[in-house]
Formats: structure tokens, C-alpha cells, sequence
């Protein structure tokens, strides 16, 4: 069997060659136009982010199955999939605790301001009059609401690990919904009500800027936003206004609206320290690896042997 993992470097450590593959290319990124050359004779595709489309994968006749090696699989284009016969899997769930802690984490660096006082403790103290320096009120995350979009194993983790903390949960309603099911608030509700608001949703066309100007306008002064999710299911130029505006409380972003970004990037050169900008690594604790790592290796060995897979296509 022919494997080619075509964004290896993607993963933080090297995907062990899998047992069934008579020939293994662990590519560390490859770039559009080097897909189709890339995975020629391979049977077995491996990808991260990086995109297959219709075009490249009716140019590639041996292709059996594509390995999506995340949660997420909208670098596929599965209509194409279905039509040539080309089996389509996913790794769900595996960074269902990694992410919902980084959400976690994010809630009390924002509401407790730990950067400022980071920096405060460098730059204030040893001049300080008293034993402290105080700067941004501090707040507790205990009795705070938490507005959760998406209802999938990371919101619910979240969920779980905020109902822990005595936060008050609750889960917003899709945008536009007709009516609200048991469980969720409206949308616009769950906006107006939430100390914090924080995105578990895919990128779909009804999810895209789902967080604008106006929407940012419907949450409460000093409420944050914090999205792992996908970078588009904000306006990023909103949220740099509110922020700096003062509205937005602060925000706290992994994913952004191009990845890499620019050098360049607004949201990169901010000085503000209600800001948290990381680099799309909230899935990315040793543990969450490992289970992506050993799921991509089953994935691969049930469907040569016609076991039941994650199928998504």
C-alpha cells in the first residue's frame, strides 16, 4: 500500500510509518499545485489543511481513501469523493479535552487579566508604594455566564469543565432558527446573557462572520469572545474595533481567517492586552497527538481489512 502523508510537519512530532504501508512518504507540507504529482500511486492519502479538490482528485484514478488527520474535514471536497468512490475519514472527538482546557485557561487569562499583571509585576512593582499594584478589576470566573456555540463533544467538554467551576452554561441556538429546542436559548439571547461567548461550530456558509458588528453590539460591555473553532466565524476587523472601542471586554483567538497569516496582520501587531492571539495549537496537547496518531493508523488498517472507519464520505 502506497501512503503519502502530504502536511506531516503539521503535527508537532513524526507520524510513525504505518505497518501497511510498502511505501511511505511523509511529506513535511506540499502546496497546491504539487498535490496531484505528490499522491500519484498512492492509494491512501493523509492530509491536515491541506485541500483536495475535484480537480486534483479526478486526476488521481489509485486513490481509495483520504485520511483526514482532524476533526474537521472541510478541506475535502466530498461530493467528488462520493462520485469517484473515494472513501473519506475523520479523527472525531480526539481534542475534545485539549481544546475545552484552552477555553478554559483563555476565560481566566482574560478575566483575571494575567497578562497585565505579568506585565505589571516587570514594569510597576519594584517602584510600587504598597505590597501590590492594581490595575484592571479582577474577576471571578465562578457565577460568570457562558454562552457556548455548538453543541458537539467540545462544547460539551466545555460545558462540563465550566459546570465544574460554577459556571453558568448555556448553549446558543443556531443563528436565525425558527424556533429554539429544549436546552438552548436563541441566539441573539445567548449574546445579550453571556459573560463570554466561545465558537464550537464548523465553517459553513450560514456560520461565516457568524460574530460581527452587530453581533458583538448585542453582547454585554466587557463580555469576551474566545474561538478555536475556524478563524472565519469571525469579522476580524469587528473585533479589533470593539476591543479597542472598549465594548469587547477582550477575546481570545487560536484560529484565524488565513493560517499562516500575514506578517502583517492586525491582529498580530496589537498591543492590547486583552488580547490573546495563539497559533491554531489548542488541539495540540501530547495526549490529544497521541489519540489523532493511533486513530489515523486504525483508520487506515480497518478499511484494508473492510472494518468499519469514521466515515464522512
Amino acid at each position: 500500500m502506497n501512503i503519502v502523508f502530504l502536511d506531516g510537519a503539521s503535527l508537532p512530532s513524526p507520524l510513525e510509518q504505518p505497518a501497511l504501508a510498502q511505501r511511505w512518504t511523509d511529506r513535511k507540507s506540499t502546496k497546491m499545485e504539487e498535490v496531484v504529482p505528490a499522491l500519484k500511486g498512492a492509494q491512501v492519502a493523509i492530509t491536515n489543511k491541506v485541500k483536495l479538490s475535484r480537480v486534483q482528485l479526478e486526476q488521481l484514478p489509485e486513490l481509495k481513501l483520504i485520511c483526514v488527520a482532524a476533526t474537521g474535514y472541510d478541506c475535502i471536497d466530498l461530493a467528488a469523493c462520493r462520485d469517484l468512490g473515494i472513501t473519506v475519514c475523520n479523527v472525531p472527538a480526539y481534542s475534545a479535552v485539549s481544546v475545552a482546557e484552552a477555553v478554559i485557561g483563555s476565560l481566566f487569562a482574560l478575566r483575571r487579566h494575567l497578562f497585565e499583571y505579568q506585565s505589571a509585576s516587570a514594569n510597576k512593582w519594584a517602584s510600587s508604594d504598597h505590597f501590590c499594584v492594581h490595575g484592571s478589576p479582577i474577576l471571578d470566573v465562578q457565577g460568570s455566564t457562558l454562552g457556548i456555540v455548538g453543541r458537539g463533544d467540545i462544547g460539551k467538554r466545555v460545558a462540563h469543565l465550566a459546570a465544574a467551576l460554577d459556571i453558568n452554561v448555556i448553549y446558543a441556538e443556531h443563528r436565525g432558527a425558527p424556533s429554539v429546542r429544549e436546552g438552548y436559548v436563541s441566539f441573539e439571547a445567548a449574546l445579550k446573557q453571556s459573560d463570554a461567548i466561545t465558537l464550537h461550530c464548523p465553517l459553513t456558509p450560514q456560520t461565516r462572520h457568524l460574530i460581527g458588528t452587530e453581533q458583538l453590539a448585542m453582547m454585554k460591555r466587557g463580555a469576551l469572545l474566545i474561538n478555536t473553532a475556524r478563524g472565519p466565524l469571525i469579522n476580524e476587523s469587528a473585533v479589533i474595533k470593539s476591543l479597542v472601542d472598549g465594548h469587547l471586554g477582550g477575546a481570545a483567538l487560536d484560529v484565524l481567517d488565513v493560517e499562516p497569516p500575514t506578517a502583517d496582520h492586525p491582529l498580530l501587531l496589537s498591543s492590547l492586552p486583552n488580547l490573546i492571539v495563539t497559533p491554531h495549537v489548542g488541539w495540540a496537547s501530547q495526549s490529544s497527538v497521541a489519540r489523532l496518531k493511533r486513530t489515523l493508523t486504525s483508520n487506515i488498517e480497518a478499511f484494508a481489512a473492510g472494518k468499519p472507519i469514521n466515515v464522512v464520505s
